[in-house]
């Protein structure tokens, strides 16, 4: 019975995804962020009671990609979509855009993010070197940077803030960079502890303590900024241990 257990979470990954998809789709981004949060949620537990249940299998590790696809790749690609359309339409907009309205291919260039994404999954399921850290930024993290423009759109109101991210050329790079560094050669720790020694983990302790300041003072902000101290925090301890 206790098999089933990791397969059940990442089940209920795919639902919040589906979920998430819905409210994407009908430009409820506030909803969709909501949806994709459970979504990790569930992915970083179904992983965590595999190893705790020894229960491993190759099914449940083609079901866990096959979730986030749906989670963090198809749902920040629809997000980058909508966001794309605001920007062309020259402001924060919530309405639902149904078939009449007029439309250009600029927002559909979002979806580079979903391709990226699958394409990342992939290449991670053959790939015996991604145990201990990755190659590449996690599709999750990356659809965290993604899902965190509208929220702060929405909770920080700030002009300055808006006008840059319904940039539409600031959208377009961030899409570009968002597909690179998902597919990558850059390394990245995981959050895996061998042992909870300071010495070991200094970098990673450092990283969860930097994190979670970030997001009691700057709340919603805080999520592009933890990406980026995540990217240079993985940097240091590739140098440490290059040395």
């Amino acid at each position: 019975m206790k098999s089933y257990i990791p397969n059940l979470l990442t089940l209920m990954n795919v639902l919040s995804g589906c979920i998430a998809t819905v409210f994407a789709v009908l430009n409820h981004l506030e909803l969709a962020a909501l949806f994709v949060f459970i979504g990790i949620f569930f992915d970083f537990f179904d992983g965590l009671a595999a190893r705790v249940l020894d229960v491993k299998s190759e099914v449940g590790l083609q079901l866990d990609s096959l979730a986030d696809v749906i989670t963090s790749g198809l749902v920040p690609g629809i997000v980058m979509f909508q966001l794309l359309n605001m920007a062309e339409r020259g402001g924060w907009n919530l309405g639902f855009f149904g078939h009449d309205d007029e439309m250009t291919v600029l927002p559909f260039v979002g979806f580079l993010i979903t391709l990226a994404s699958a394409y990342r999954l992939a290449k991670f399921n053959v790939d015996e070197d991604q145990v201990s850290s990755f190659k590449g930024l996690p599709t999750p993290a990356n659809a965290l940077l993604i899902l965190s423009l509208p929220l702060i759109l929405l909770y920080h109101n700030n002009e300055t803030l808006s006008s840059i991210i319904l940039n539409q050329w600031f959208l377009l790079g961030l899409t570009v960079v968002s597909a690179y560094l998902l597919n990558s050669s850059i390394t990245l720790f995981a959050l895996k502890f061998k042992n909870w020694s300071f010495k070991d983990n200094g970098v990673k302790y450092l990283f969860l303590i930097g994190s979670l300041v970030m997001l009691l003072t700057l709340k919603f902000l805080a999520i592009p900024l933890i990406i980026v101290f995540y990217i240079l925090a993985s940097l240091l301890i590739s140098e440490k241990d290059g040395k």
